[in-house]
C-alpha cells in the first residue's frame, strides 16, 4: 500500500563494506595537516598537565589542577586508579616517543624516575594499575631502550623503568593468593591484603576482563627480567577463567568470585567487564606465541560470533542461555572489537559494526557510554575513550580505505570543537547536552593522541617499526621478539595444546576478497552519510555512473507483500526483531545479490528515511480501550494505537469481552493453559518478541482480542505520539490488536486486579456512558469465584466473604535472617520470613506470593537460576498449601522433588542479611510440611537430605491475636548424613 512505510514503526540502519584500495581522496598534504593539528592537541593537553597538575595523577582540565588520592574528594571507586604516582605522566611515556617528542620524553623519564614511587599507603584496582602504570612504565623502558639503541638518544639510561615496572609488579602478586588463582580487585600498594581488604566482601569478586588482563604485561615482564612469577600468576589465572567458561556456550560471564569460581553475574558480551580478556587471549597469542591462546580465542570467538553478534550489533546474552538477551543497550568499550577482529583477519564484520559505531557518533557527536540497538542515548557520559579510534586506524591500515581517515578527521574535529577547554580537554557529562565534566583520564594521551597520530602518519614518521610490537589494551608498546624464561607450569605439555595445534584451520586469519570496483565503497559511504545526522558533509571520491532497472520504491512497499520482502532480500536488507517488538530494516550492502542492488537498497533505505521523516509528525488514526464493567459503566477509557494486522476498526466499530491478564506475560511462547484465555481480550507486554507473534499465540488459543502494554517504563499517550505495530509480512492474523502505553496499561492492570471479570470494551471510538448502561446487564459481585494469580495456578479459586462489614487490611510483613548454627556446629540456615496478620480467608494468597518472591530474589541469586520458571512454579504450589491449611498433604512429582533439593543446593545469599539467634518459636498449633511428611518425618528428611528446602506454616497466639507465619528455609550447604541421629535435629 502506497504511503504505509510512514506507519511502519521501524529502526532502519543502514552498513556496508569499505575495501577500496585505489581511492586516495585524503592527499598526503591534507594527512600532514591533520598530522599536525593532532600534534597541537597533545602538546595542549600534555603542556597543562606538565604546568597545573604534575606530579599529581590526573589534570583537572576545567579548575586547572591535579588531582591527588586523598586531598580531592572522593569519587568512590573511578579513584582505585590513583596512588599518587604520577599516573597521566608514565602513562604518557611511549605517547610521547611515538609522537616524536624526544625532549619531552626523555624529561619525562627523569621525571619518573626521580620522582615517582610506589609505597603509598593507598588501596588501588590491580586491574588499572597493571595496564597503566605497570604498562606503562614497560612501554617507557621499551621506548627508552629502542631509542637508545637506534638512534643514539638517552645514553645515560640504564633500564631504571623496568626495574621500577617490577617493583609495582611485586606489590600486586598478594592479589593472587585466592583459592582459584584469580587475582582479587584491589590491594593496598605498602600492605598488600591488609585486615580491612581481607574482610571485605566486595573483594570475593572481579570482573573477567580484570582477572584475564594480565598475561601481556606480566609476561613481558617476567622475559625482560627472567623472573618467571609473573608470567605464571597471569597464566594460572587465564586457565581458570578458561576452566569456568559455559560448557556449551563457551562463554565466560561478567562478575566472578575469586575464591569459589562461581559467576556472580552471568551476563556475556564483548563490552565492559569482559572486553580486554578476549583481547588479551588472541595478542597473547601474538606475542608469545603459545597455541593455546590461539585455541581459546578462537573458541571464544566462534560463541560470541554465533550468540553475541546479530548482524553489526553485538549484544549481551546470558552465557548459560546464549540464545536470551541480557540487555537491549551496547557500552562504549565494545568500539575495540572491530580492531581485534581486524586482528584475527574477519574483516567483513569488523567494517559493519565500525559502520554502525560510526553513525552513533554522526548523531551524537561521541560516542556515548551506552546506547540502545536503535542507536539511541542510553548512557549519555563520554570520557573520550579511545576504542573507536583505535578501530578506525586499525581497519585504515588492513584496507587502505580513505573513508577511514575521514572518520578520523571527524574525532579530530569532533574532540576540539567540544571537549577542548583552556588546560586539555574534558569528558562530557552527557553528550546530548555537550556539558563538561572536571575530568581527564590519563588513556586519552595514553591511547586517544596515539592512534590519532597514526592514523595520518606515513612510516617516516614513526620512529618505531610498528609490525614488531603489540599494543597493549593500553595502547603501549611490547616487542614481539622477547627472551624465553623457564616457566614452572607449561600450556605445551597439555592436550589442549595438542588440540590447539591440530585446529589448523583457525590458525590462518582468513581475509574476503576485498571488492575492487570503485563504486562499491562510495556506495556504502553515501548510504551511511545519508542515514545518518547532517554532521558534517563526508567527502566522496569520483565514481563512475551506471544505468539503473526500475527498482522498489519506498512509498510502494507493502509489509504483507511476500514479493517485496524477496526483493528487499536481494537487496541486502532484512527484517529483524528487537527485544522491545520493533522490527528493523538492516541494510548490509555485502550480503546483496549484486552491486547494483547493494545502490538500490541504500536508495530505498533512504527514501524509507525521508518518508518517516515527512510522516513522523502525522499523528496515527488513535484507537480506544473502554471499561465497560461497573463502577465505571465504560467512563474510564484510553486512548490506543492500532496494528498493521489483523482486524482494524472503521468508525463507530469494536467488540468487547472479558479481561485476561497473559501468565506469560511478554506472550513470546505458545500459553501453558490456553483454555483460560478462550474467549477473552488477552493483556500482554511489549517485547521479547514481535507484536504479530503474540496475537498468533492467543489467536491459536482461542482469545477475541489483544492488548499490549508498553515495557518503557512512564511511557503515556500525553506525551508520545501513537504509532501502529507492525507485522512481518504475513496476513494470518484475525483478531484486533491494541496497543497501550505503560502507565494507561499499568491503570488497566490494577483495574483487573480489583475485578477479575471485568469487560473490556476495544474500538474506533469510546461509547458513551448512557449506551453502556444501556446496552449491558451486569450482575452484582458478590460471589464469583477467580484465581488472584496465574502463577499460583494450584490455587483453588477464592471466593469473597459476604462483605457485610470491611475488613481491616492485611499487613504483610517481611523479614530475613541468617540463623547461625546451634553450638556453632553444622550449617547456618538462611531463613525468609512473612508474618501475616488477620491470617483469615480475606488473605489474598497473591500477595503471600508476590511478597515471598520479592524477598527471595532480593537477597539471593534465585534470579539467576537456569531453573527460574519452574522453581516459582513450585514455591507457588507449597505456598498453595501454606496458606489454604497448614493440615493438608502436597504430594510433588519425582521432578518436582529433584527441582526442590536442586533449588535447596543453588540458592545463595547475595545480600547482607539480618542475624538472629535461633528460630522463633510459639504457642498453639505448628504445622510443618514437606511432600507429604509431618513434622517428626521433616527432622529425618533433614538428616538425610541436608540440602533441602523447606516451609512451615505456624498459627501462634500473640500479643496483637493471632499471627501467621509463613516460612521458607534454606540450607546453604549439605549436611553430614552421619552428623546427628533423626532424633538430635
Amino acid at each position: 500500500m502506497a504511503g504505509q512505510a510512514a506507519s511502519l514503526w521501524l529502526c532502519i540502519v543502514c552498513f556496508g563494506v569499505l575495501f577500496p584500495r585505489e581511492a586516495t581522496c585524503m592527499n598526503k598534504s591534507e594527512k600532514a595537516e591533520m598530522r599536525a593539528k593532532v600534534l597541537e592537541m597533545f602538546d595542549h593537553v600534555y603542556s597543562s598537565y606538565m604546568l597545573y597538575a604534575f606530579p599529581a595523577d590526573e589534570l583537572m582540565p576545567l579548575s586547572c589542577k591535579g588531582r591527588y588520592r586523598g586531598v580531592d574528594p572522593s569519587r568512590g571507586d573511578i579513584d582505585d586508579i590513583l596512588g599518587n604516582y604520577s599516573l597521566t605522566l608514565v602513562d604518557s611515556l611511549d605517547t610521547l616517543a611515538l609522537l616524536g617528542r624526544f625532549d619531552e620524553f626523555e624529561k619525562a623519564v627523569r621525571n619518573v624516575i626521580a620522582r615517582v614511587r610506589f609505597d603509598q599507603d593507598v588501596v588501588v584496582s590491580v586491574f588499572e594499575v597493571n595496564i597503566r602504570m605497570v604498562g606503562g612504565l614497560l612501554g617507557g623502558h621499551v621506548a627508552a631502550a629502542h631509542l637508545q639503541s637506534r638512534n643514539g638518544l638517552l645514553p645515560w639510561y640504564r633500564n631504571e623503568l623496568l626495574s621500577m615496572a617490577k617493583d609495582l609488579a611485586i606489590r600486586l602478586l598478594p592479589a593472587f593468593a585466592t583459592t582459584s588463582g584469580l587475582p582479587v580487585p584491589r590491594i593496598n600498594l605498602l600492605r598488600g591484603i591488609d585486615a580491612s581488604l581481607r574482610d571485605s566482601e566486595r573483594e570475593k569478586f572481579t570482573c573477567t576482563a580484570c582477572a584475564g588482563t594480565m598475561i601481556l604485561e606480566f609476561a613481558a615482564l617476567s622475559r625482560l627480567t627472567g623472573d618467571p612469577v609473573f608470567e605464571d600468576k597471569a597464566n594460572a589465572a587465564l586457565d581458570y577463567l578458561w576452566r569456568q567458561r559455559h560448557r556449551s556456550s563457551d562463554l565466560v560471564g561478567t562478575i566472578i568470585n575469586v575464591q569459589n569460581g562461581e559467576w556472580v553475574r552471568r551476563d556475556s558480551g564483548v563490552g565492559a567487564g569482559i572486553d580486554s580478556y578476549y583481547e588479551y587471549l588472541l595478542k597473547a597469542y601474538v606475542l608469545l606465541g603459545d597455541e593455546v591462546y590461539l585455541h581459546r580465542f578462537n573458541t571464544h570467538y566462534r560463541a560470541i560470533m554465533r550468540y553475541v553478534s546479530q548482524g553489526p550489533m553485538l549484544i549481551d546474552v546470558h552465557m548459560h542461555r546464549p540464545y536470551s538477551a541480557a540487555k537491549n543497550w551496547m557500552d562504549s568499550l565494545l568500539a575495540f572489537w572491530p580492531g581485534l577482529q581486524v586482528l584475527k583477519g574477519d574483516i567483513k564484520p569488523a567494517v559493519e559494526t565500525h559502520e554502525m559505531l560510526h553513525q552513533v557518533i554522526r548523531k551524537h557527536n561521541f560516542l556515548p557510554e551506552a546506547f540502545t540497538t536503535d542507536l539511541r542515548v542510553h548512557w549519555g557520559h563520554h570520557l573520550l575513550r579511545p576504542e573507536f579510534a583505535e578501530s578506525t586506524y586499525f581497519l585504515y591500515k588492513a584496507t587502505g580505505d580513505p573513508h577511514y581517515l575521514h572518520v578520523g578527521k571527524l574525532l579530530v574535529h569532533n574532540m576540539d570543537r567540544y571537549a577542548r577547554v583552556r588546560c586539555g580537554y574534558a569528558a562530557l557529562q552527557d553528550v546530548r547536552t555537550g556539558k563538561h565534566e572536571d575530568r581527564l583520564d590519563s588513556f586519552v594521551l595514553a591511547e586517544m593522541f596515539k592512534y590519532l597520530y597514526l592514523m595520518f602518519s606515513e612510516p617516516e614518521h614513526v620512529p618505531f617499526d610498528l609490525e614488531r610490537f603489540v599494543f597493549t589494551t593500553e595502547a603501549h608498546l611490547l616487542p614481539i621478539r622477547l627472551p624465553s624464561v623457564e616457566r614452572r607450569t607449561s600450556l605445551k605439555d597439555s592436550q589442549e595444546a595438542r588440540v590447539a595445534v591440530a585446529d589448523e584451520e583457525e590458525r590462518i586469519c582468513r581475509n574476503p576478497s576485498l571488492h575492487s570496483q570503485p563504486d562499491y565503497a562510495q556506495v556504502i559511504r553515501e548510504s551511511i552519510s545519508k542515514a545518518g545526522p547532517a554532521s558534517g558533509d563526508m567527502p566522496s571520491c569520483p565514481r563512475a555512473t551506471s544505468s539503473r532497472e526500475p527498482r522498489l520504491r519506498a512509498s510502494d512497499f507493502a509489509a504483507g507483500n511476500e514479493e517485496q520482502l524477496r526483493i528487499l532480500s536481494r537487496m541486502g536488507i532484512r527484517l529483524v526483531t528487537m527485544n522491545d517488538g520493533r522490527v528493523q530494516l538492516l541494510h548490509t550492502s555485502s550480503e546483496a545479490t549484486s552491486l547494483e542492488d547493494a545502490e538500490d537498497g541504500m536508495l530505498f533505505m533512504q527514501e524509507m528515511i525521508e518518508l518517516s521523516q515527512q510522516q513522523g509528525n502525522l499523528e496515527q488514526p488513535s484507537r480506544v480501550v473502554q471499561l465497560l464493567s461497573p463502577p465505571h459503566w465504560g467512563a474510564l477509557s484510553f486512548t490506543a494505537g492500532p496494528a498493521q494486522f489483523g482486524v482494524d476498526f472503521t468508525t463507530n466499530s469494536g467488540l468487547h469481552g472479558p479481561a485476561k491478564r497473559a501468565e506469560s506475560f511478554q506472550l513470546c511462547e505458545e500459553p501453558a493453559n490456553p483454555f483460560i484465555l478462550s474467549g477473552r481480550i488477552v493483556i500482554a507486554q511489549r517485547g521479547g518478541c514481535m507484536f504479530i507473534d503474540k496475537a498468533r499465540f492467543v489467536q491459536n488459543a482461542g482469545a477475541i482480542g489483544l492488548i499490549v502494554i508498553d515495557n518503557h517504563r512512564g511511557s503515556t499517550s500525553a506525551t508520545s505520539p501513537v504509532f501502529a505495530m507492525s507485522g512481518d509480512g504475513r496476513n494470518d492474523v484475525e483478531i484486533p490488536v491494541m496497543f497501550l502505553f505503560e502507565l494507561e496499561g499499568e491503570r488497566l492492570l490494577q483495574e483487573l486486579q480489583l475485578n477479575p471479570d471485568m469487560i473490556v470494551y476495544i474500538g474506533s471510538k469510546a461509547l458513551s456512558e448512557e449506551n453502556v448502561r444501556r446496552s449491558f446487564n451486569f450482575p452484582s459481585r458478590p460471589g464469583k469465584c477467580h484465581r488472584v494469580n496465574p502463577l499460583l495456578r494450584f490455587l483453588p479459586p477464592v471466593c469473597p466473604r459476604p462483605q457485610a462489614s470491611q475488613p481491616d487490611p492485611i499487613k504483610l510483613s517481611p523479614s530475613v535472617h541468617l540463623i547461625p548454627p546451634a553450638n556453632g556446629e553444622g550449617q547456618p540456615v538462611l531463613n525468609i520470613r512473612l508474618d501475616l496478620l488477620d491470617p483469615s480467608s480475606s488473605r489474598a494468597p497473591h500477595e503471600v506470593f508476590n511478597l515471598l518472591v520479592e524477598e527471595v530474589r532480593f537477597f539471593t541469586n534465585i534470579a539467576s537460576l537456569a531453573n527460574y520458571d519452574q522453581y516459582m512454579s513450585l514455591l507457588s504450589r507449597l505456598i498453595a498449601a501454606a496458606t489454604n491449611d497448614g493440615n493438608g498433604g502436597l504430594f510433588l512429582t519425582a521432578e518436582e522433588e529433584r527441582f526442590l533439593q536442586q533449588l535447596a543446593r543453588e540458592l545463595k545469599p547475595l545480600a547482607a542479611v539480618q542475624s538472629a539467634g535461633a528460630s522463633e518459636t510459639g504457642r498453639g498449633r505448628t504445622h510443618t510440611f514437606y511432600y507429604v511428611l509431618d513434622s517428626s518425618v521433616i527432622q529425618t528428611v533433614m538428616h538425610e537430605q541436608g540440602d533441602i528446602l523447606y516451609l512451615t506454616h505456624q498459627e501462634v497466639m500473640a500479643g496483637d491475636g493471632n499471627r501467621s507465619a509463613l516460612s521458607v528455609t534454606v540450607a546453604l550447604e549439605p549436611k553430614s548424613r552421619e552428623e546427628k541421629p533423626p532424633g538430635e535435629h
